[in-house]
């Protein structure tokens, strides 16, 4: 291993267990049913390091000379990254931090592909800065909408323990049901301006989807799009919320799912393109 390498694999060893300590902190603050401010600024204050160091090692693998490095493993961890970054933020101002008992992990794991398989290289080409921004609304676009998905797993076991009426352990010290469904719209409502965004820079920017094996990806980001926009037009028509909310939230997710990682795996890893 040379000196680089190791140096990556530093840098991810640390912000890997700092992402581990932050999520350890909150669960067990969660588990004790605690509103201990202390706690949540200490592990708001270690997964600040650990996004910082993230976002150094992610930035470091996906700009090369030769243009972007955007394989599965880079890709996964700079979703990882924007989705940690974009919570640590919302947690400022927002009771979103138990979001992170479920986000950091996963985003622990996104640092280790990245410090183990990062160098593994599937260049994108290209200089053009429009085609740049296209691919950063993109990856925005999905790391909100990932979020809004975990928002709706935490809300669906709220909704099933106060439908139980056991709104006892962990449940207590979430925010009220109607705030973290305010919350939830509120991350599908961005999420989904920024994918229009990414759907419209696609069409006039990429010249050819057809050469460039983009034709699935568009696709289901179209379906994963268009589910968005029922739910939140049933949001404002209907009222939608609960289970139905929950429930269109999920399959939106399963779709763009597909749509981006699905995707990189059957290209890369199964075809080999």
């Amino acid at each position: 291993m040379n000196l680089a390498n190791m140096h990556t694999v530093l840098i991810g060893s640390i912000a890997f267990f700092l992402y581990l300590i932050a999520a350890i902190l909150l669960g067990l603050r969660l588990k004790r049913r605690s509103t201990s401010a202390s706690i949540k600024w200490q592990a708001l204050g270690a997964g600040f390091v650990a996004v910082s160091l993230h976002g150094w090692l992610v930035f470091e693998l996906l700009f090369t000379s030769i243009g972007l490095n955007l394989g599965l493993f880079s890709a996964i961890s700079l979703i990882t990254w924007m989705i940690s970054l974009l919570l640590i933020f919302s947690s400022l101002t927002q009771p979103t931090e138990n979001l992170t008992i479920f986000v950091f992990p996963s985003a622990a794991v996104g640092v280790a592909l990245a410090a183990i398989f990062g160098n593994e290289q599937h260049i994108v080409n290209t200089f053009d800065t429009t085609i740049e921004i296209h691919i950063l609304i993109s990856i925005m676009a999905y790391s909100l909408l990932s979020l809004a998905a975990v928002q709706a797993m935490l809300l669906a076991v709220q909704d099933k323990h106060l439908r139980n009426k056991r709104p006892g352990g962990f449940i207590r010290t979430l925010p009220p049901l109607q705030t973290m469904e305010t919350l939830l719209f509120q991350m599908i409502g961005v999420g989904f301006a920024l994918q229009s965004l990414s759907l419209i820079s696609g069409l006039i920017f990429i010249e050819d989807i057809f050469a460039q094996h983009l034709v699935h990806k568009t696709v289901l980001s179209i379906i994963a799009w268009g589910i968005f926009a029922v739910l939140l037009w049933g949001r404002w028509r209907f009222g939608w919320r609960g289970r139905t909310a929950i429930r269109w939230t999920l399959i939106g997710f399963v779709a763009l799912l597909l749509s981006y990682v699905g995707s990189k795996v059957v290209l890369e890893i199964i075809l080999g393109a």
